[in-house]
């Protein structure tokens, strides 16, 4: 009979010991952003929201992106209103790259290059009054300079 209260002593302790709940451990949700990278990912969204009010007011605030959009009788291509010359121009300081009049025209036409593109040419060459009348309507100089002061 003494074995069996040791035994029932053992059975009670493992079956209790189950019960009890482990603390779980804690588990971080994704990569987490340093204050530095957060900041910078801000001031790149406000950028990406000043190219699209750009882009909207250029282009008249109709087509898709992948629409071809054509103003100025032809002189003027893609969301932005790009002068194929123009394109060519900055892409060769941007990167490099040296475009044909074709690739010049397929960038202006794909919102996303173009983007990339203007963001170049307002942000690092402050080339803000190449849309003189949108740069006026949407006030780019005001929100480009407000952008550059919190960077």
């Amino acid at each position: 009979m003494k074995a069996t209260v040791p035994m029932t002593a053992l059975l009670v302790s493992l079956a209790l010991a189950g019960c009890i709940q482990q603390p779980t451990p804690k588990v971080m949700p994704g990569p987490v952003m340093s204050v530095a990278e957060a900041k910078r990912y801000a001031l790149d969204q406000r950028k990406n929201d000043v190219l699209r009010e750009l882009a909207t007011c250029e282009s008249g605030g109709h087509g898709e992106a992948e629409q071809p959009i054509v103003g100025g009788r032809g002189a003027y291509i893609g969301r932005f209103q790009f002068m194929p010359r123009t394109v060519i121009s900055y892409v060769q300081q941007m990167d490099g790259r040296t475009l044909s009049l074709t690739e010049a025209k397929d960038l202006a036409h794909d919102y996303d290059q173009a983007k990339e593109l203007a963001k170049y040419m307002i942000f690092e060459q402050g080339r803000v009054n190449d849309w003189p009348l949108c740069a006026r309507k949407i006030g780019l100089r005001a929100q480009v300079e407000e952008i550059k002061s919190q960077e």
